[in-house]
C-alpha cells in the first residue's frame, strides 16, 4: 500500500509540474509549435479545457490552470483518503 500511494502522489506531482511548464510556455513566442510544446500541450489541454469552460480569461490572464492545479492537489488528497481507508 504504501509504494502505491507513492507512486500515484509522484504522478500527481510529474502532472502538476506539466501544467506548471505548460503556463510557463506559454510566456514563449512559438513555443507550443516545437515538438515539445506540441507533446505538452497533447497532455494538458484535455484537463485545462475543462476549467477554462467555466473561468475565461481575464484580458491577458488565464487563472484557469492555477484552479487546475488547486483541484489537482485536491483529487489528490481525496484520492489518498479513499485508499487509505481501504487499507
Amino acid at each position: 500500500m504504501y509504494q502505491l500511494t507513492h507512486i500515484i502522489s509522484y504522478l500527481f506531482e510529474i502532472y502538476s509540474f506539466l501544467v506548471i511548464a505548460r503556463v510557463l510556455m506559454s510566456w514563449v513566442p512559438d513555443m507550443e509549435r516545437t515538438g515539445f510544446g506540441q507533446w505538452l500541450v497533447r497532455l494538458t489541454e484535455p484537463y485545462l479545457a475543462i476549467f477554462r469552460r467555466f473561468i475565461p480569461p481575464f484580458g491577458m490572464i488565464d487563472i484557469s490552470p492555477i484552479v487546475a492545479l488547486l483541484a489537482l492537489q485536491l483529487i489528490e488528497r481525496g484520492l489518498m483518503t479513499v485508499l487509505g481507508s481501504f487499507f
